[in-house]
């Protein structure tokens, strides 16, 4: 007989019974009636009911055993009689009655309880990480993680994709985050960076001549946590393809995803091909690149009905720049003003200046901005917001890009408060046609809007001809309830376009050759056409999890001050240590705090 187990704490059934077994894990639950002593006893698999009788010898040992101790019970398979059968459990049927027991390891008094659902501070969760990944919830996670992970990789596979490893000691590159440095011992004053992401290193790939990468990806950005972001540290389903276009991508993607999502939920899952959504439509109509379409509600400019009304706070702004955005919603007439009143102080905290709305009643318009408007500006009104009897449309006035972001947070409110987002559904789209540059409104310099490795819309020519800010570049997201799981390219892959791009930028030749020689480089010796996507693997897996925060779907995640409670790092290494890597740490005063805020701004906004 094996010396810790013949079967898991999961397997065991009626057609046991009558077997001796040895099984082995942790005291999961002990209750004492009073002559016998009942023990769930859990592992990996499953649990399974041990029953230790009055007169055996170790009952003393079992009573005074902490749970989470973990033991090794050799016994008789015993089937239990129809009252004392758990239908809750696969191992409902049976129960182990202990001839022999050994305490493996004997625990302390935990500082939670695994068996109950309340999960508890999450500082102190993190800090025994090991003990909170027994939890039932967690094991589910973290499996179900490794089992996406593997059906990621199949179907890539499937597709006839390469898996490739890229380094993960190199070169500081400006991707948009903070590197995470590494000194070198042997090289004085100089660094590694972990990689942001294997970006150049796939390119170089397709450059070398292999046609379909993909590689289950760790990326290391040094930026602040959010629900759906962890710090430090991310996994990627890293894609690139050569010879391919934009919808040779999208169709390898929603394949593998849509796919995914169907095996491991019985969620609905958008049909493919998914929506595609130009850039501009998305801000337009949902205030976001990253809308949940899940929200019936649709946003939409209703400027020119504005610009001529006796409204002068909205015609008076429009003539300056400003634009109107209309949100229209159904069967919203009967709210109590407390409803509305609660909707304009959360738009004045998301930086409007107030919330105009109109209510379509069966025989008038109300409103505080009804006085204003001429009837046929209140029949336009209806035929562009589609208002009916019932109707509520609320209005909101900015620049832009305010608008849209202020117009898109009252969309997703209304669409909490009023319970329209569908449930058991995952919604994808792609994002499309994102702008290749933007006007940096504090710099008023021109600058990338999203990747410059992008080729642009046009090539060479447009940069050439066009004024920038008209340009588009074959960038993509794919989103997926709200939540951004990608962004791709295709990538230029002429060297006179990259040149050409980023001086547009206000980069010379000379700092596109210093910052990126690989790549560049390898341009001038013949790069085929090729794109790319990354899915966040974190991100996938949160959503078929159906959980809301990032870490409860990474094993051994940060806090969200990037701290590895359990493992206490970052930590202070040993003098020693920083003299092989000639290293001094300065302590900081507040003036010199003060000096490295200021010059990061100044980094950032050049």
């Amino acid at each position: 007989m094996h010396k810790y187990r013949t079967d898991t704490c999961g397997e065991l059934r009626k057609e046991d019974a009558g077997s001796e077994v040895r099984i082995s894990g942790w005291v999961f639950r002990k209750r004492d009636h009073g002559g016998l002593l009942f023990v769930d006893l859990r592992d990996h698999y499953g649990v399974t009911q041990v029953v230790v009788q009055a007169e055996s010898e170790f009952i003393d040992v079992v009573q005074k055993l902490h749970p989470e101790s973990v033991i090794t019970v050799t016994g008789l398979v015993d089937a239990r009689s129809g009252e004392t059968v758990n239908a809750d459990m696969p191992t409902g049927e049976i129960e182990v009655v202990a001839q022999s027991l050994i305490v493996e390891c004997a625990s302390q008094v935990i500082p939670f309880q695994v068996s109950g659902s309340d999960d508890g501070p999450e500082e102190l969760r993190l800090r025994h990480r090991f003990i909170d990944l027994r939890r039932e919830r967690m094991q589910k996670n973290i499996l179900l993680r490794s089992q996406i992970i593997s059906s990621l990789r199949q179907r890539m596979i499937n597709h006839g994709f390469n898996e490739f490893q890229t380094p993960i000691l190199t070169c500081s590159s400006p991707e948009g985050a903070r590197d995470y440095l590494v000194p070198s011992r042997i090289h004085h004053g100089q660094f590694y960076a972990l990689p942001q992401a294997p970006q150049q290193f796939k390119q170089l790939l397709m450059v070398s001549g292999f046609d379909k990468y993909f590689q289950i990806a760790p990326c290391f950005r040094d930026e602040d946590a959010r629900a759906d972001r962890s710090p430090g540290e991310f996994y990627q389903l890293d894609i690139e393809m050569s010879f391919a276009t934009q919808d040779d991508i999208f169709e390898v993607v929603e394949d593998v995803l849509s796919g995914v999502f169907k095996e491991f939920s019985d969620w609905e899952v958008s049909d493919t091909p998914f929506i595609r959504i130009p850039f501009r439509e998305a801000m337009l109509k949902y205030g976001t690149d990253k809308p949940d379409l899940r929200n019936p509600i649709e946003m939409l400019d209703v400027s020119d009905i504005f610009l001529t009304s006796g409204f002068n706070a909205f015609s008076g702004a429009i003539k300056k720049g400003a634009v109107v955005r209309a949100i229209p919603v159904k069967n919203l007439v009967g709210k109590p003003r407390s409803f509305f009143d609660k909707l304009v102080k959360f738009a004045i905290d998301s930086g409007s200046k107030g919330l105009a709305y109109l209510a379509w009643n069966e025989e008038e318009v109300k409103g505080p901005i009804a006085k204003f408007l001429s009837d046929d500006e209140m029949k336009s009104l209806a035929e562009q917001c589609g208002a009916e009897a019932g109707d509520v449309v609320f209005f909101v006035c900015d620049s832009p890009d305010k608008a849209s972001k202020i117009g898109g947070e009252i969309r997703t409110k209304l669409g909490h408060d009023l319970e329209l987002i569908k449930d058991g559904v995952y919604k994808f789209c792609w994002v499309v046609d994102f702008p290749m540059f933007e006007l940096d409104e504090e710099t008023d310099r021109i600058d990338f809007s999203h990747n410059p490795f992008s080729m642009p819309q046009g090539g060479l020519k447009a940069l050439e001809e066009q004024d920038p800010l008209t340009i588009d570049a074959f960038q993509y997201d794919v989103i997926c309830n709200g939540i951004e799981l990608s962004s791709g390219a295709i990538r230029n892959h002429m060297p006179e376009v990259m040149y050409k791009a980023f001086d547009i930028a206000g980069y010379s030749n000379e700092v596109v050759e210093e910052k990126f020689p690989a790549l560049l480089n390898a341009f001038k010796y013949g790069a085929p056409p090729h794109g790319g996507i990354a899915p966040g693997i974190d991100r996938i897996v949160m959503l078929l999890a159906q959980e809301e925060n990032i870490r409860e779907v990474i094993a051994f995640p940060m806090n969200q001050r990037a701290q590895d409670l359990m493992m206490n790092a970052p930590a202070e290494v040993s003098e020693l240590q920083l003299r092989e890597l000639h290293l001094n740490i300065r302590k900081q005063n507040v003036a010199a705090k003060s000096e490295l805020k200021s010059s990061e701004q100044l980094k950032s906004s050049e």
